[in-house]
């Protein structure tokens, strides 16, 4: 039976200077009304949606919101609340007692006027054919606002578009984000596994010796990190926006370089008919320990979006996808298996010190990852079959 995952078809509007107006109006109008609902929630402690809606409903109508709108507002803060609860509880801002902490708790959530607002198919039409939306504002029903979008991306919305579809507005480009239900493939039977060892040279590296991404994606980040240093130590408001503007862009930078090379390796896997093995890397930036000049590199890159590129990019090619323990595999030989500190003698080098077998020291780790997902699945498999 196949799986249904959730993807974003993301488009982008092309509207008229009368169409965009009227948009920012209803995305400021929306947001003004979630930061009154959001201050009710505050002082009422009513923050879930059912109780929230009984405080501010007949407010936000009397707004000019209309019905959808003004329920989606509620529901877009009461999931807000949702979510700052869950991180209070996770420790994600400090623990209690912390300044950061109690200024959070001390205020109530506060929305951007340009923030993202949920639309649904009564608030939002598609005309697919001829790539234009019919979409609620404060103006009145805004009718034939075109989009762009590719071949692809069509197909998706036409077949697979279900639930709501957010606008969104972003250095002053105007998308649509829609929601997507599609099928995965079932997984087909794996014909031995490629690891992928994920590091700080190289973000990434196969069990073939394919290395992904190394000394001219780290020169960028380096760069990077200079120009952020240099505007954080302005500490100017004029700083403060150029930083803002940069964190978006390095952010863009790292999901589409984490696309590429997530789309390397499974289309690799595909041909080859293998499955990919995966470190599992929860809790990596508590367990390693680095030198500063590393602490920073890898904190500055997002592996588990890296890892969630893959897992996502094989399931719908129906690559299997297995996670294994990373455990020694950069210290262990993946020909004789002798695990020893010394078979490391530098950053790129391995050598192992019992059969004497030398290899770059990335693709060592990625044959063990390899390995590992072999006898994994042989394992879970033998498991299933014995249920």
């Amino acid at each position: 039976m196949c799986s249904i995952v959730k993807l974003v078809v993301q488009v982008r509007l092309l509207p008229t200077p009368e169409q965009a107006a009227a948009l920012a109006a209803t995305l400021s109008a929306c947001n003004t009304a979630a930061n009154f609902a959001s201050a009710t929630a505050f002082t009422t402690g009513a923050r879930r949606e059912y109780g929230l809606r009984k405080h501010v409903y007949r407010e936000l109508k009397a707004r000019g919101l209309g019905a959808q709108t003004a329920q989606h507002v509620i529901k877009k803060v009461a999931d807000a609340y949702t979510t700052l609860k869950a991180n209070l509880r996770n420790g994600n801002y400090g623990p209690p007692g912390s300044a950061r902490r109690t200024a959070i708790e001390g205020k109530p959530i506060a929305f951007r006027a340009q923030a993202g607002q949920p639309f649904d198919d009564r608030c939002l039409s598609w005309q697919i054919d001829t790539r234009t939306v019919s979409i609620w504002t404060t103006a009145g029903r805004m009718r034939d606002i075109a989009f762009t979008a590719s071949a692809e991306q069509l197909t998706m919305l036409a077949v697979y578009r279900k639930g709501e579809s957010d606008l969104v507005c972003r250095d002053g480009m105007w998308f649509l984000c829609a929601t997507c239900q599609v099928p995965d493939p079932p997984v087909a039977t794996p014909e031995g596994f490629m690891g992928v060892d994920l590091g700080i040279a190289n973000i990434a590296t196969t069990s073939d010796g394919k290395r992904h991404s190394g000394r001219g994606l780290n020169a960028v980040r380096h760069r990077q990190r200079q120009l952020r240093a240099r505007l954080q130590a302005k500490a100017t408001k004029s700083a403060k926006r150029l930083l803002k503007r940069r964190r978006r862009k390095e952010a863009r930078f790292a999901a589409d370089t984490n696309h590429t090379i997530a789309k390397q390796i499974v289309t690799e896997a595909e041909r080859t008919g293998r499955g990919i093995a995966l470190e599992d890397l929860g809790g990596i930036r508590d367990r390693v320990r680095l030198r500063k000049p590393q602490r920073v590199t890898l904190h500055s890159w997002s592996f588990h979006q890296l890892g969630s590129f893959i897992a996502y990019k094989a399931a719908r090619a129906g690559v299997a996808v297995i996670y294994v323990d990373p455990a020694y595999t950069s210290q262990a030989c993946s020909a004789c298996g002798h695990v020893d500190k010394k078979n490391r003698p530098g950053q790129a080098t391995f050598c192992c010190t019992s059969c004497g077998f030398a290899e770059h020291a990335d693709v060592n780790a990625a044959r063990n990852i390899a390995a590992r997902g072999v006898a994994g699945w042989a394992v879970s498999h033998a498991a299933d079959d014995a249920a």
